[in-house]
């Protein structure tokens, strides 16, 4: 696998509550330049890296985002104001207290309402694998499924832990056909992005594969040079 087809299914990502309008704008360049699928960025820089990237990059963001306790009526607003300011792929993460309590109606209703306010725009469920039981983590595959959501993704990266080929391998068992996966959370090599995508999936939600890339693109850049 080329690194432009593994590149073609990132979703270049920065999510850190330090992150300047600066640091924004350098993900927003790298996605441009290397034809990154997204650029998944907090909601508050959407409206100003739409005006900045134009249709040149998609633009993703987080709703709900780390924990997924938001009420319904406050993701459906950030939704809808996410999508206002130029947003064309929206991550929402779900409220697992209400899985873990058995409220699958909740869970899938919630996630119904996200995915009607978005209409054509893509949505992404994120079911924080790291906290789920295997039982937990199939459940999550078939109310996705029956919501009518894009893809099924692994991880906010905020949590204990992140994406694993076990997940994976999973989510393909039992999600539907018109559902895609997304691995999110410590994908930190090459060979770890093809496994990934070997394993079925779509996106990978990533900053690290760019900056291995640059970083490569820098050495022969230095090996070219010569001194005299």
């Amino acid at each position: 696998m080329n690194i432009s087809e593994i590149l073609s299914k990132c979703d270049h990502t920065l999510l850190t509550q330090t992150a300047t309008w600066s640091d924004i704008q350098g993900i927003l360049d790298d996605g441009m330049k290397y034809h990154t699928a997204s650029a998944c960025i907090p909601p508050y820089y959407v409206k100003k890296a739409k005006e900045y990237v134009g249709d040149r990059l998609a633009i993703c963001t987080v709703i709900g985002f780390p924990n997924g306790s938001n009420t319904t009526a406050v993701k459906l607003f950030e939704t809808e104001d996410a999508l206002h300011n130029g947003a064309d792929e929206i991550d929402m993460v779900i409220n697992i207290g209400e899985l873990k309590a058995g409220n699958e109606d909740f869970v899938r209703e919630e996630i119904r309402t996200l995915k009607k306010a978005c209409g054509e725009k893509i949505l992404k469920v994120i079911i924080e694998t790291c906290l789920l039981t295997e039982e937990e983590k199939v459940t999550m595959c078939r109310l996705v499924t029956e919501a009518g959501a894009d893809y099924i993704k692994t991880s906010t990266g905020f949590s204990k832990a992140g994406a694993t080929f076990a997940d994976i391998e999973l989510f393909a068992k039992n999600i539907g056909p018109n559902v895609k996966m997304k691995a999110a959370g410590g994908i930190s090599s090459i060979e770890d992005a093809e496994k990934f995508i070997g394993l079925g999936a779509s996106r990978l939600g990533t900053s690290r594969i760019v900056k291995i890339v640059k970083a490569e693109e820098e050495k022969k850049d230095g090996s070219a040079d010569t001194s005299y």
